[in-house]
């Protein structure tokens, strides 16, 4: 990985932050994306130590706010001249409906439509940057979720923390086979993948009564260190280069839930999400 960029959205902390580091040993330099300054020049100062290297940058960005994505992307377009992985790991649970200030459910922006729309003002840079890799953190989750065009920000009601996070990776696995078609041929691959149940802050907003039970699961769960693990490979091994379209568990290429393999769902669920990001489908 020596001489070769990655950018990794929510890596100032969980397997984010792992993964930043184990990459940052191989000798590539790290963009660690972060919503807050503060936390992200602590996680850059602790990842310089852990890693033994100087090669991390800081970006700020809140990927579930569309503008900020379109402020970080122009960014990374002015100041980087290559991009050779773009890792879309942020995520973040709600226990009740909450709308961000575009008018987006929480959920399903941060998880998927914030990263949409960052991947498709990066593919520019990715496609001049080949041999590129975008790597997706879904969930095995994907497999409980569902899509109702007709309710698909729960905006009609039906919201649960579990069906809107499950909804947010489904959508995740599905735009990763749609792009995987649409990229064929241009030297970018895209994966999707499970990094298992591991021990992070991302359910911290669960409601009250079930974080008793989560604590104690938590004992049984992947460190974020051993999930990280998932993510850099599928980042920078030799093993999946070239191969695209694909959802992996356990660094395994396994089969996704049966509603992934649906094409015309695939196809409606880009096109709404280019709708909702006004952005450019290539």
């Amino acid at each position: 990985m020596t001489g070769k960029a990655v950018l990794i959205t929510g890596a100032n902390s969980g397997i984010g932050f792992e993964a930043a580091v184990s990459i940052a040993r191989m000798g590539a330099h790290i963009v660690m994306v972060a919503r807050n300054r503060q936390k992200g020049e602590i996680a850059i100062a602790a990842a310089r130590e852990r890693a033994g290297s100087d090669k991390f940058s800081l970006m700020l960005c809140d990927v579930s706010s569309m503008s900020d994505v379109r402020r970080l992307a122009a960014e990374i377009l002015a100041q980087m001249p290559r991009l050779d992985v773009l890792v879309n790991n942020a995520g973040s649970v709600n226990d009740a409906r909450r709308i961000t200030g575009e008018g987006f459910e929480q959920t399903f922006a941060a998880n998927y439509l914030g990263h949409f729309l960052l991947t498709q003002l990066l593919l520019p840079l990715l496609k001049s940057s080949t041999p590129s890799r975008i790597v997706n953190v879904s969930s095995m989750a994907h497999r409980q979720g569902t899509l109702d065009f007709d309710n698909l920000q729960f905006e009609r009601g039906g919201f649960s923390i579990m069906k809107a996070y499950g909804r947010s990776k489904l959508a995740q696995v599905l735009f990763t086979h749609e792009l995987a078609g649409r990229l064929a041929g241009t030297g970018v691959t895209v994966n999707s993948l499970h990094p298992g149940a591991v021990a992070t802050r991302i359910w911290s907003h669960a409601p009250w009564f079930t974080r008793p039970v989560l604590a104690a699961a938590q004992l049984f769960m992947l460190t974020p260190a051993q999930g990280a693990e998932r993510i850099v490979y599928l980042a920078t091994s030799p093993e999946v280069e070239g191969q695209t379209g694909g959802y992996y568990d356990k660094n395994r290429r396994v089969e996704p839930s049966g509603l992934t393999r649906d094409g015309a769902m695939a196809a409606r669920l880009w096109e709404e999400s280019v709708r909702l990001t006004q952005s450019v489908s290539p």
